[in-house]
């Protein structure tokens, strides 16, 4: 009974909201105003191109998620198919970008109130310094932090209500936002009179800004829903819609704000500093106030607040449930994993979460710096998806796939060659740190390996080959790529596109041969025999 009590808790419209909640964050905040620096008004393009991303990967996932409908699934499709070491870099890899994610709303929320106006407020002035956290500041940071933990600590039910009452309010406040400042500021003449004016940086930039404006990071919610997998009511409907709806809404919004910035900005402060030279400290509050909307710029100041904390309440569930899975993979110590009986909830992993996302802001201090970790190893987390997704067609062509996708051997290898090119665009050195922070993992991997006398160890590894090439590779790539993307340029920009489109089909292909019969397959047929499909 209390069960069946459990499964009904998140129900279609909760869990859009969820995945909204999400979704929007700090990256609608910064993320039209660090796009258009980098590319100009042709941001607006890497706004579609980030959405084309995530929508081809997430394509994977929908299948996956509907298959094993189980909180913290993300941490688990990989060893499915391919072992515990793969199941460990992919968890890893996806758990790392997910307790960045909670200090990055803090210091999202703790920007914005460092520039209030007010002066009553003026105390909050020291919380940032030359773009980044103080101490006073991180002391703010920890505050917010244990407060979305807090609100997770309890129950899921309590989660839901508090996400569904505040993504209505991030929504509202972005679609205000849109409607004042185009009423009260509309240049469509900045968009330029010519390809050169559209982009006057180039085709380049518009790849880049993709992923170091923050762009990726913004789309990257969706498996917020798949984590939340057992859960939810009706998976195998629910899933897919709540995916869909929640990207499409986000992605509409997030492409008309960045048209609203660019249309807003006075020509004239374009044609005296250039599209690089746009420099605002709280973007669309600034906006409102040049253009005279007080009002919309207190607005916004509160939703500065708001929107980072709905989203850091949503990564605390879902970072929390990554990390209690990966308890299963046996490689972390198995309390980390337990669940509370009276609530229901990760108890353990959500303080663990806690403690290593002030460790981790206390170390990066900047947004910026952040959004690059988060970016980058959520995509080396997501690439495993379409290599599992084939993998298991192979494997187990009788499972049930309530979600049977259609175009997947289109979408498997496409949505594996854009994750490629994102990774790519992070720039160096972005792409080698963050796999470096990755590999810092593998010690937890390798001990319990040890402890169980390294059986079926050489398994794990012709498993996971395909994958440490391909690090390897993009590793490289990064360092001899073109200039554009701050590499040596042994490559010219845009041949480097070519050699990583070549070499990640040939990295795919190689990862869907490669999976190996162990264990943890049998536990995703006894994890796929509770799925019942219904037409």
């Amino acid at each position: 009974m209390k069960n069946s009590k459990k499964t009904k808790k998140i129900g279609l419209f909760q869990l859009v909201m969820l995945g909204l909640g999400s979704l929007i964050g700090s990256g609608w905040l910064f993320g039209a105003w660090e796009a258009s620096q980098v590319a100009g008004p042709a941001a607006i393009i890497s706004w579609v191109i980030g959405g084309i991303v995530i929508g081809a990967i997430a394509y994977n996932y929908i299948e996956l998620g509907t298959m094993f409908p189980q909180s913290g699934g993300m941490s688990k499709y990989a060893q499915y198919t391919h072992g515990s070491l793969l199941g460990f870099i992919a968890s890893w890899a996806n758990w790392i970008s997910l307790i960045t994610l909670i200090p990055i709303e803090s210091v999202a929320a703790v920007q914005y109130m460092s520039s209030w106006p007010w002066s009553w407020a003026k105390w909050t002035q020291s919380f940032m310094a030359n773009g980044t956290i103080t101490n006073e500041g991180l002391l703010a940071v920890f505050f917010f932090i244990v407060v979305f933990t807090l609100l997770n600590y309890w129950s899921v039910e309590l989660l839901t209500n508090f996400t569904s009452l505040i993504s209505v309010f991030k929504i509202g406040v972005p679609l205000l936002t849109i409607i004042m400042l185009t009423l009260s500021g509309f240049h469509p003449g900045n968009y330029g009179s010519s390809l050169h004016e559209f982009m006057p940086y180039g085709t380049a930039p518009i790849f880049a800004a993709t992923t170091v404006s923050g762009i990726i990071f913004s789309f990257n919610a969706f498996q917020t829903v798949i984590n939340m997998g057992s859960e939810i009511e009706n998976p195998k409907r629910n899933i897919g819609r709540g995916i869909t709806y929640s990207l499409l809404i986000s992605g509409v919004l997030y492409i008309l704000l960045q048209s609203t910035f660019i249309t807003a900005l006075k020509p004239d402060m374009i044609a005296a500093n250039g599209w690089h030279g746009i420099n605002f400290a709280s973007p669309f509050a600034d906006l409102a106030i040049l253009l005279g909307i007080h009002w919309l710029s207190v607005l916004l100041y509160m939703d500065a607040f708001v929107s980072p904390f709905g989203t850091g309440v949503s990564f605390v569930a879902s970072s929390s449930r990554t990390l209690a899975a990966m308890v299963t993979n046996n490689h972390i110590p198995k309390f980390v994993g337990k669940i509370n009986d009276k609530y229901g909830t990760p108890r353990i992993a959500m303080v663990v979460n806690a403690i290593l996302s002030m460790l981790m802001v206390s170390i990066f201090r900047s947004w910026g710096t952040l959004a690059s970790v988060i970016s980058t190893s959520t995509l080396i987390a997501y690439l495993t998806g379409p290599v599992t997704v084939i993998s298991l067609r192979k494997m187990a062509p009788e499972f049930t796939r309530p979600f049977r996708g259609k175009i997947l051997k289109f979408m498997a290898p496409l949505s594996f060659v854009l994750a490629s090119l994102a990774t790519y665009w992070a720039m160096w050195p972005t792409t080698v740190e963050v796999i470096l922070v990755i590999l810092l993992g593998l010690p937890f991997y390798f001990y319990y390996e040890w402890r169980n006398g390294f059986n079926k160890t050489k398994r794990a590894f012709e498993g996971s080959f395909w994958m440490i090439g391909y690090l390897i590779f993009i590793s490289i790539m990064s360092y001899i790529g073109s200039k554009e993307f701050n590499g040596q340029n042994w490559i010219h920009y845009p041949f480097d596109f070519v050699v990583i489109i070549v070499g990640s089909l040939l990295f795919y292909h190689w990862g869907t041969v490669s999976h190996v019969m162990t264990k943890y397959f049998k536990q995703a047929q006894r994890v796929n025999a509770k799925v019942k499909f219904k037409k």
